[in-house]
């Protein structure tokens, strides 16, 4: 009985794992996954697609569907500090976003599908941008806690090989302490109301 319940236990797990990855073909083309799609995968009456993207076959088909009445307008990100400040997002707000942090990742950076990016922003609304942005152009988010020193910064840019920086204000010195032992960083992005020598501008760009 024992090893019954483990094998079932093993399967549900096994065949309900997330997609991640993967996308599907259809005629030769990457078609995108419906929320149908997902559902016959769960219940294991197709197999895995190749591929999948979180961005495009979950994220763009539900602004789609909010676009055409199928579902109800809500928040895809609804954010909320301390002091009461607020930022909401629909999901085609945040698919539009998106697009052009991607823009900024892929055309004011430089980067190219497979690079890394170290992302070292607090719980802020640009980390949750940053991160859906990394999966529409194929690179590879790395988060990093505002509390990190210079020399924890070094170990991890040098050990990701990571060639963009995302930062938030309070790590900046911290980054520019030892940006220069790190010679495959070519980008860096502050997230910061000021402007400081030698970064861009996340802000500014996304205009």
């Amino acid at each position: 009985m024992k090893i019954v319940s483990c094998y079932q236990v093993f399967r549900s797990i096994w065949l309900t794992r997330p997609a991640g990855r993967f996308f599907h073909k259809v005629s030769g083309l990457c078609a995108p996954l419906t929320l149908a799609d997902f559902e016959a995968i769960n219940l294991c009456k197709r197999p895995l697609p190749e591929n999948f993207n979180f961005a495009g076959d979950v994220l763009d088909q539900w602004s789609q569907k909010e676009k055409t009445g199928e579902r109800p307008a809500n928040p895809a990100l609804w954010w909320v500090n301390g002091k009461g400040d607020e930022v909401k997002w629909s999901f085609g707000e945040l698919g539009s976003l998106s697009r052009k942090a991607a823009n900024v990742l892929t055309k004011s950076c430089g980067l190219e599908r497979g690079d890394r990016v170290a992302v070292v922003l607090p719980r802020i609304p640009e980390w949750w941008l940053v991160n859906v942005a990394c999966m529409r152009a194929g690179l590879v988010f790395i988060p990093g806690t505002t509390q990190l020193t210079a020399k924890d910064m070094l170990y991890r840019l040098q050990a990701s090989k990571a060639k963009c920086v995302v930062a938030s204000e309070e790590v900046i010195p911290a980054v520019e302490a030892i940006a220069s032992e790190c010679p495959l960083l070519k980008a860096k992005l502050q997230v910061s109301p000021h402007s400081w020598q030698g970064w861009l501008s996340l802000q500014e760009l996304l205009q």
